[in-house]
Order: C-alpha cells, then structure tokens, then sequence
C-alpha cells in the first residue's frame, strides 16, 4: 500500500434539515450554536463517528479480517472502556496495522505496558453553518405510558434546527502520515466515509443529512497548503428568499469566486483537485480543477 507523501485539504458541505446536527449533552443535547452569529456549531468528532460508523457497515468490524477494525467503537450499543480495547491488539505495530481510525486520527493507548500517543494525520476544524440557523423546541408523547395503570403517556422533548449548511474544513498532514502508515486507499475509505456516511445518517435525530459538496485539494510538495478555505465560501439567497429564511439547498447559490481566485494563485503547487458534488447544490461558478 502507498504511503501517503504530500499534503491535501479538504472542503466538506452537507446539509441538515429539520434535524439536530449535533447535540450538546451539556445543555439538554440542544443544537450546538453559537451565540454571537447564530449560526450552527459540529464538532469533528461527531464528523469522525460518521466515517467510523460507516467503516464498520462495509467490514471494520474485526470479525471477518481480524487487521481490519476499528479502534474508538461501541459494543452492543454500548461504550468500552480503554482497557478492554486494550486486548485487542499487543503492541504498536499491530495497533496502526489493525486500527483504520487510529491511522487516520491517531489514538492513544494508556493500557500498563502498552503505551504510545498518535498524532492523526487527518485532522479537522470545528463544522460550522454558512447560514444563521433557526432552532425549533418541539414537544411530543412517548410510546408507552408513565406506569402500568397509567393511562397518559410519557411526555417528550426535543430541539433541532430548520436548515443548515454546514461546512467542515481539513487537512491530511503527509509528516503525521509517516508514523500511522496512513496509506492513499485508507484515504479514500476516508472520503467514500464522509459522502456516503453522511448520507447514511438515518436515525431519528439525525435523518435529513444529505452530502452536497467534497472538494479534496492535492499539492505537489511536502509542507505547503493554503488554508482558511471554508472562510471563502458564502451564501447569497436566491431571488424571494431573505438571509435568514434559507429551508432548503435550492434557497441559495454558494459563492466559489473567492475560493477559485485562491487556488488560481497558488495553482502552480497544486496537483489535482477532485471534487464531488450533489446535483442540487447550486455554485456562483464551477470550482476550478
């Protein structure tokens, strides 16, 4: 397998609607957003148990090829601790070799005796709506009543949020990738785990994801990227909509003017661009590629 030898950035959109992104258990699991722009907060973990969760549906699940698993994982719906994923593996080596997630996000292992810290070569920004977002407090009934001679069922509640786009910056860091042998096919497990993981997001408090937008910027040399590339895209509504009215990917056009001006610039230290992109996201102008 190739090890991965330059460096790459990647723009990830997607959208959530009438769904909750990414919930915050510190504040009754509300839709992360921030409080100054209004507009709506994911965390690159919650980005990472998507591909993690869709390495597993396609076989990194440890039980048909033992050396294909993941690392960060539940069982039985339940979380497990350290030390018990600890008997999984006896040492570095097999730790890297075994673990996908751990050679795109580095791990740690504190298990006595097997001790090591790894610095993911993947590594992504906190997710951020391009849009202000309007959150929704809905009340509903549960299933099944208060008690047995009970006749009123339990009450439920629940936030999410009307519609964003929400847009994740990212960078595979080619030095980090020496370390956790991240090879050119885990990257692109990687990237199918983003599009089609995303689009797999089908429970109850995550259903109405959809991937609109993937842009994955190659470079021809070792240490050199761009950076700040979500910062160059915007929205603007269509005609009859107003900023803060935004309900579907249709209500607005993304501005990609800003983004091909920057990577005309710095088009000479660039080796491919690859893009994929939902039929419905509209774009001020194609990306260059």
């Amino acid at each position: 397998m190739t090890i991965v030898k330059n460096r790459s950035e990647i723009i990830f959109l997607y959208d959530a609607k009438r769904c909750n992104p990414n919930g915050d258990p510190m504040d009754g699991n509300r839709p992360r957003i921030d409080e100054e722009s209004g507009r709506c907060l994911v965390t690159d973990v919650r980005l990472k148990r998507t591909v993690r969760d869709y390495l597993m549906e396609i076989g990194y699940d440890g039980k048909t090829d033992a050396d294909k698993d993941i690392f960060i994982r539940d069982k039985d719906g339940e979380p497990v601790t350290g030390p018990n994923r600890g008997k999984a593996y006896k040492d570095q080596e097999e730790f890297i070799r075994k673990f996908i997630d751990v050679r795109l996000f580095g791990g740690v292992s504190a298990v006595t005796g097997k001790k090591f810290n790894l610095t993911g070569p993947v590594q992504f920004g906190m997710g951020t709506s391009l849009n202000v977002v309007k959150e929704n407090f809905i009340k509903g009934t549960g299933a099944f009543a208060t008690s047995e001679k009970a006749k009123q069922k339990t009450f439920r509640e629940e936030y999410n949020i009307t519609y964003g786009l929400i847009a994740f910056h990212g960078v595979i860091n080619e030095n980090a990738a020496k370390h956790t042998h991240l090879t050119e096919n885990d990257v692109k497990l990687l990237v199918d785990g983003m599009w089609k993981g995303t689009k797999n997001l089908l429970t109850r408090s995550k259903k109405g994801h959809m991937p609109r937008l993937l842009v994955k910027i190659n470079y021809k040399e070792a240490n050199f990227f761009i950076g700040d590339l979500v910062e160059r895209l915007s929205l603007s509504p269509v005609e009859g909509k107003k900023l803060d009215e935004y309900e579907d990917i249709k209500d607005f056009v993304v501005n990609t003017g800003d983004l091909n001006k920057v990577l005309a610039k710095y088009w000479d230290k660039i080796d491919s661009v690859e893009i994929m992109q939902d039929e419905r996201i509209l774009l001020s102008e194609p990306i260059k590629c």
